[in-house]
């Protein structure tokens, strides 16, 4: 009678831990693929506040998934986790995170690098379609009966022909670039320098870009440069025909001015897909046809949320294995 084997030892590991002080979307799509590969510690399952969730787990956690519509990753927060090295954020936009403090206490950054680039130029794109075709508006006036009842709606303006004036050329604004060029728009842009390998006229200031163009994108991230750089002088110069653009950050444009010249028609149209204080939106915008509004969304596909998975997974992988992150923030 052959010999009973001894029992086999159990030799796997712990799961690497990951604090989570708020659910991103992407988990809404993927948290199984997550939970397999980590133990996700969220802070929205516990009775706890969130300052003392994390501290009960200052002293062994070292890495965080966050969002951009999460708490904000400032030093009181970083301050009650000594042993973090990692955020990790699902976004592209890095304003929710103090990189200063993060830079000064060694904890490296990896954002969404280009995941959703191609995404919000389509997103930037349809908005100015829709904003100068009236598609949005027609709708509504088809499905109001107004059609058969008032007869034919108001023209809508070509897009052909058009001068552009990207704000922001960047990885987005690049692609939005390329987009409108295939349409016969001419491109202007302002960044924060000249772009070597493109010829496109460069502004350095935003109120001459916005009066050479017939339609200003924003396609540039928040920080304390450029927020509320779009105001009421730049919104005068870009002119009664003119339209503006953004699926950059709300707070880009300060938003009363450019309600105040949208209603008294200071300016041609807005296309929006962020807002200054989301999920807020000035109630004086509802009933504009010359706006288009969208909450949000630009970079909701489900295809750009499983390559936003794969690098997230692979950004804490990476740290984790003591290798190169994918997409890591480099610090100026």
């Amino acid at each position: 009678m052959a010999a009973t084997p001894p029992p086999v030892e159990n030799r796997s590991q712990p799961l690497p831990q990951v604090i989570v002080p708020i659910p991103p979307t992407v988990l809404n799509f993927f948290g199984d693929t997550f939970s397999k590969k980590f133990e996700l510690l969220k802070a929205w399952e516990s009775p706890l506040p969130l300052d003392q969730f994390l501290a009960a787990h200052a002293q062994s956690v070292q890495a965080m998934l966050c969002s951009s519509t999460g708490p904000r990753i400032v030093p009181e927060i970083l301050r009650l986790l000594p042993s973090l090295r990692l955020v990790v954020t699902t976004s592209t936009g890095l304003n929710h995170i103090d990189l200063s403090e993060c830079r000064r206490l060694g904890i490296a950054v990896a954002d969404a690098g280009e995941v959703f680039s191609e995404d919000v130029a389509d997103m930037a794109v349809g908005l100015l379609i829709d904003l100068l075709r009236k598609v949005s508006a027609a709708d509504r006036y088809v499905r109001q009966g107004l059609w058969a009842a008032k007869g034919d709606y108001p023209l809508g303006s070509k897009l052909g022909g058009k001068q552009i004036g990207i704000v922001g050329l960047g990885s987005i604004g690049f692609l939005v670039a390329k987009r409108l060029e295939a349409f016969g728009c001419s491109i202007l842009y302002n960044s924060r320098k000249r772009k070597d390998f493109v010829s496109y006229p460069f502004y350095t200031n935003i109120c001459e870009l916005a009066a050479k163009s017939d339609a200003l994108i924003i396609c540039c991230g928040l920080n304390e440069q450029t927020r509320h750089m779009i105001n009421r002088g730049v919104l005068l110069a870009l002119g009664k025909e003119g339209v503006i653009i953004n699926i950059g950050r709300g707070p880009i444009i300060d938003e009363k001015d450019l309600v105040q010249c949208l209603v008294q028609g200071e300016i041609g149209g807005a296309g929006l897909d962020v807002f200054e204080n989301e999920p807020s939106v000035p109630k004086e915008l509802f009933d504009l046809d010359n706006v288009v509004l969208s909450p949000h969304s630009a970079v909701y596909t489900p295809e750009s949320f499983k390559v936003l998975c794969d690098i997230m997974i692979g950004n804490l992988e990476a740290f984790f294995s003591d290798k190169p992150l994918l997409s890591p923030v480099m610090y100026e």
